[in-house]
């Protein structure tokens, strides 16, 4: 039941995106539009309830409910930022609005870029550290609470990972192409060497 409503949960989530873009651009309704785009934490709110319920029915904590946490602390840590990286895209391309600015490809501003996103992640991993802590301490001693421990530390083995991987940018920073110094052209007189500058004649001086 838990892995069926977290599918519906994700669906939901595209549809309910789709036609508050759609509403709020293709009907210009932006307040409608903008009232769907807010039901989307609902799925979350009623996941959590169902598993909460789950739990307290007598089901053992397993994998499913681990699941679940971390769907929702990736949807609470990405889910804004993939809203807003749509809206400014339909905005552009059925509002009028200015082409959104695509992120930094290069140099520090990429890896700062990078960074960003995975405060993204780190915020999932503590959202669904949260919720499986709560969800021990709400089984208590009478059921077996080892997975749920065990997908914390699947959370952060993830964030660790993609923390990683933004340091890579950090260290290594991607060089735009056509970045290096290039050659300096032989017809440019300013940065020709001076042996090779025709230099005027003491007549010439004193004309």
């Amino acid at each position: 039941m838990i892995v069926t409503l977290i599918v519906i949960c994700e669906v939901g989530f595209w549809v309910l995106l789709a036609a508050g873009l759609a509403t709020r651009y293709l009907l210009k309704m932006p307040r409608t539009g903008i009232a769907l785009l807010l039901c989307e934490p609902l799925l979350e709110v009623l996941l959590l309830v169902v598993t909460a319920i789950d739990l307290k029915n007598g089901a053992d904590p397993s994998w499913k409910h681990g699941l679940a946490a971390l769907y929702i602390g990736y949807t609470v840590g990405h889910g804004h930022r993939t809203v807003k990286w749509l809206d400014g895209h339909a905005a552009h391309r059925f509002g009028g609005a200015p082409r959104p600015p695509k992120p930094p490809q290069y140099g520090m501003a990429r890896a700062r870029h990078e960074g960003k996103v995975w405060l993204g992640s780190v915020t999932a991993a503590a959202v669904a550290s949260g919720l499986l802590l709560l969800a021990a301490l709400y089984v208590g001693d009478d059921g077996n609470t080892d997975s749920l421990h065990g997908w914390i530390f699947v959370a952060w083995r993830a964030a660790g990972i993609h923390g990683l991987i933004a340091l890579s940018y950090a260290i290594w920073p991607r060089k735009a192409p056509g970045g290096e110094v290039s050659a300096v052209p032989a017809r440019d007189p300013q940065h020709v060497p001076d042996l090779l500058v025709r230099r005027p004649g003491k007549d010439e001086e004193q004309v």
